[in-house]
């Protein structure tokens, strides 16, 4: 029998109320959800029970998880790394736009209210990290972290599972970028600076506003913007390359800041940048959709309106060639004002190129020596 993959909007899901400190309150069904709910009043003040832990604060659940790998090949030829590496699934900033929060429908979760929630943390990383660097048949390339979620989310300042990781790549000289919208980076500068001055690292900080409020609301566990550009200057004062990503994109809202967030990170010692559209795959579209509804309704049409213009009539343009680009008038307008912006103010499009001369095999086991 064919899944039923429509998005059931029940009252059961829906949360009309914000939650503090949470980007999404929905737990919006996933797309393999083989069955709708709906409320029933059993007469045992069910429904008024549920009504009243609908208010309560969600806790953030931490699962453990033993991968099986660590490192995932890209095969996409409009993106510009070729392996990339996520030790958490689930992010708890919350960013309402986030295009990984489909990726919790394959573990059975929402990817509304869970994905922010219920994070897995993949325990094992380094350890499975060691050993695909330690492969014989492994080649060093060019290595992203951070690229579904965000590597340095709150709880990596408990279970440091990206500083094992880093650690590995330090001890390999394997070169690697990583994108962040958090100052947890700063802690790993011991291992960053030595990596940079080997030219074998970048960093890059995501600023999608300089609008504290707007940025509270979008991102609700991300770092301040003004914390975000304290950052890129501590980490450009200690001599490690740092760029800017000021994605995604969103018209009406956060586009008409591209210049000023790009002034203040040039000003700030990035020396690159890129930006992204808003993308909504999947049940992402819905997810933003109620979110403009509870936040910005006065310009919730326009905005949706001006999206479709540059995705082709739709929430989403997956195609390769346009999904990171947009099309039409208003795309290109966005790329000119971009180009002539970083023209401007001195900052590469282009990623840093990388050393990987010094690549060195690690032992798979943590301390042995290698006889070679």
């Amino acid at each position: 029998m064919p899944r039923d993959t429509r998005i059931a909007t029940s009252p059961l899901y829906l949360q009309a109320e914000a939650l503090k400190g949470r980007g999404s309150a929905w737990a919006i069904p996933h797309r393999f959800d083989t069955q709708e709910r709906e409320q029933y009043d059993d007469g045992w003040g069910t429904l008024d029970q549920q009504a009243s832990e609908q208010h309560l604060p969600p806790q953030t659940e931490i699962i453990e998880e033993q991968a099986k790998r660590i490192v995932s090949g890209n095969q996409s030829p409009d993106i510009g790394f070729d392996f990339s590496i996520n030790p958490y699934r689930g992010c708890e900033h919350g960013c309402i736009y986030c295009f990984a929060r489909p990726t919790h429908s394959y573990l059975n979760m929402s990817p509304g209210l869970d994905f922010e929630t219920r994070i897995i943390a993949k325990v094992n990383a380094a350890e499975r990290l060691r050993e695909t660097l330690a492969s014989p048949a492994y080649q060093p390339s060019y290595l992203v972290l951070g690229t579904a979620t965000d590597a340095y989310q709150p709880i990596e300042r408990k279970l440091g599972i990206t500083r094992a990781v880093v650690e590995v790549l330090t001890e390999a000289r394997h070169p690697f970028s990583l994108v962040t919208k958090s100052s947890g980076v700063e802690r790993d500068l011991d291992l960053i600076v030595p990596m940079a001055q080997r030219h074998q690292v970048s960093v890059y900080l995501s600023v999608t506003s300089l609008d504290p409020e707007l940025s509270r609301r979008l991102e609700p566990r991300a770092a301040s913007p003004q914390r975000r550009l304290r950052t890129i200057r501590t980490l450009a004062e200690a001599g490690v390359p740092v760029g800017v990503s000021v994605s995604p994109i969103i018209p009406f809202l956060n586009e008409p800041e591209l210049e000023r967030i790009l002034e203040a990170a040039a000003e700030a010692g990035a020396t690159r940048a890129f930006s992204i559209p808003l993308r909504l795959p999947w049940e992402v579209a819905p997810l933003f959709k109620d979110w403009l509804a509870q936040h910005e309704p006065a310009k919730a049409a326009r905005i949706m309106a001006r999206l479709h213009d540059m995705r082709g009539g739709k929430d989403n343009d997956p195609r390769f060639g346009s999904r990171f680009t947009g099309e039409g008038i208003w795309a290109e307008l966005l790329q000119q004002r971009m180009r002539k912006a970083t023209q401007r103010l001195g900052l590469g499009r282009q990623r840093h190129e990388f050393d990987f001369s010094e690549f060195r095999r690690p032992s798979k086991v943590v301390g042995q020596q290698s006889l070679f």
